[in-house]
């Protein structure tokens, strides 16, 4: 009944921070904030946005098998921010776009710029899902299933919460709210920390030199070609999966865009982009100290899933009341943050986008709605469907579904060909076919292994396909 209650006060402060900030609230306040946005709460709330539960859940957790190589992806994520600061974010502020799948139109039609929007639609309801449907899971499994209420009806309930907060204000009321959660789960995440080194009768000091003295802090993988943990590998996908996921996503680029000018959303993302890596260290941290904390107990560390590793020992209760209540918090903070801004921006992609009415505001807040209608449907097929680490699970819809979109903008920006625009949608089908053909041959009949690089193969395809339907202009 704790985390119940705590949910039901965090709601309700979301709430009144959602009412402080919705007064006077129109399409261009849904939709842009009235790029009144200061740079600092956009920074900090995206920090929350982009971790999201699956990170509290899933990243602990990888020390198990990958010891801490999740790290040289983080390292990718940095250099990709500073390419989206300097070479995407100067495009969308100059074309003073709304939804940034605007400047296809522009640049290559009608078809590529609808197919993208559509990408992007159907990308961002399943990943979203998969990220939500960690605090539905975690609610359901260690509370909600004693009362036999049903999972669906869990998912209904909280979605429809999300809702209820973000129906006026939208982006306005995100960029506060998001800032508030983004502190509320670094709180979190400090407290479980210092409880587990209480447990573990450690100083700072000695739980610095635990956990660097640990085969498990292992970062750099180098001398393994094959390995999807090789550095070259992990490296390259973290700047490609932050370029699709942040610079050609609607969702974390519509928060961008609300600051006042350029250079204030320059700093936004560098800020923001720059924090990972720390912010992944703490996670990673957590899963040693977590190893240790097993061992001490003498409790079989879980294997079945590396999930388990943080799950059981936080909402299972093996640390104590208060680390339910901060993991609490610190999950419905993370998962709340990402899931309010993609239904938000959901509904801004359909109405600009897909209906160009931009400016209706009974169209956008029925889509609004019926947006979380499909949102409760993704992740009710999710649990349906799922058996994979939450975290691969979202990478790897991610290469298959915004490939297509790393192809049209790598086109539009480095090439001036003229694409044959009635071509794009089947090019955009055909490529994540096509990846996902070689992805399982290549397993069957070599012992190479794709990993994430499978968006940069997804993409290249896209870019080659579109090329193919392509001729000269000197335009």
């Amino acid at each position: 009944m704790i985390i119940v209650i705590t949910i039901v006060a965090y709601f309700l402060v979301l709430l009144g921070l959602s009412w402080l900030t919705s007064k006077g609230a129109s399409n261009e306040k849904f939709f842009k904030a009235n790029r009144k946005s200061p740079w600092y709460m956009v920074a900090f709330g995206m920090i929350g946005a982009s971790i999201s539960g699956v990170t509290f859940v899933s990243v602990p957790g990888m020390v198990l098998n990958n010891n801490m190589s999740y790290l040289q992806m983080c390292l990718g994520f940095v250099l990709g921010y500073v390419v989206i600061a300097y070479v995407l974010l100067p495009i969308y502020y100059k074309l003073n776009l709304t939804s940034i799948y605007t400047y296809l139109e522009d640049r290559l039609g009608k078809y590529s710029y609808k197919t993208s929007a559509s990408f992007f639609i159907l990308s961002k309801m399943s990943s979203a899902a998969v990220k939500f449907y960690v605090v539905c899971m975690i609610l359901q499994r260690f509370v909600l299933d004693q009362y036999h209420i049903p999972f669906f009806v869990t998912v209904s309930v909280l979605v429809l919460l999300i809702w209820l907060y973000t129906r006026k204000g939208g982006i306005c009321t995100l960029v506060y709210t998001d800032s508030f959660q983004t502190l509320c789960m670094f709180i979190a995440l400090l407290l479980i920390i210092y409880k587990v080194m209480g447990a573990l009768d450690l100083s700072f000091i000695d739980t610095i030199h635990r956990i660097t003295n640990d085969y498990h802090s292992q970062i750099f993988v180098f001398d393994d070609w094959l390995s999807g943990q090789n550095f070259w590998k992990q490296f390259l996908s973290g700047v490609f999966i932050v370029i699709v996921m942040t610079g050609l996503d609607q969702d974390m680029m519509q928060k961008n865009l609300t600051c006042k000018d350029l250079r204030s959303a320059q700093k936004d993302m560098c800020s923001y982009g720059l924090a990972f890596v720390p912010a992944n260290l703490l996670f990673l941290s957590l899963g040693i100290l977590l190893m240790f904390f097993y061992a001490q107990l003498h409790l079989i560390i879980p294997t079945a899933t590396s999930d388990e590793l943080m799950l059981k020992a936080t909402a299972g209760g093996l640390l104590g009341t208060p680390v339910v209540v901060f993991f609490t918090i610190g999950i419905v903070a993370a998962c709340f943050s990402s899931a309010d801004s993609a239904l938000t921006s959901l509904t801004t992609s359909y109405c600009v986008d897909i209906k160009n009415r931009a400016d209706d505001e009974k169209l956008r807040k029925w889509v609004h709605f019926i947006m979380a209608l499909c949102f409760i449907v993704f992740i009710l097929l999710f649990r349906w469907a799922n058996s994979t680490n939450l975290l691969d699970a979202i990478y790897t819809l991610v290469s298959y579904t915004y490939g297509p979109l790393l192809g049209f903008f790598a086109f539009g920006l480095f090439t001036k060909r003229v694409v044959n625009d009635k071509f794009s949608p089947f090019i955009a089908i055909a490529s994540p076919l096509l990846c996902f053909f070689l992805d399982v041959s290549i397993t069957n009949f070599t012992s190479y292994k794709f990993g994430y690089e499978l968006l940069m193969l997804n993409g290249i395809l896209t870019f080659l396909g579109l090329l193919s339907f392509s001729k000269n202009t000197r335009k």
